[in-house]
């Protein structure tokens, strides 16, 4: 299978935990119908161990992985605030260094 670096430049997946499953497809279907994403894939049953205001943390959270253009980020992080229940949501870009042709214009061409 031929691979593209060009493409995948401008191409990032972004990680989200969520407190659940029903915020998770919140976010994850709001994000693709509004074609910040291309794709919502909702990951269930992660354990997190955090530290949040000095104490530690440790919650059943939910990861959302979605996959988009570098361009869209920003708009897809504000997004993500404004429906995301926690004051301090990750939300973590991550850039794909290499992907198949067909993949990454499938993303390309499924977010604005």
């Amino acid at each position: 299978m031929a691979t593209t670096r060009t493409g995948a430049a401008r191409i990032v997946d972004v990680f989200v935990t969520c407190p659940n499953y029903r915020v998770a497809e919140t976010i994850g279907r709001a994000l693709v119908e509004e074609r910040l994403a291309a794709c919502a894939n909702i990951i269930p049953r992660l354990t997190s161990i955090y530290r949040w205001q000095g104490k530690i943390c440790r919650d059943p959270e939910v990861l959302v992985l979605l996959k988009t253009r570098r361009s869209c980020f920003q708009k897809l992080a504000r997004r993500v605030r404004e429906l995301h229940p926690y004051t301090v949501p990750a939300i973590v870009a991550l850039p794909v260094a290499v992907g198949s042709p067909a993949y990454l214009a499938w993303v390309l061409e499924s977010t604005t």
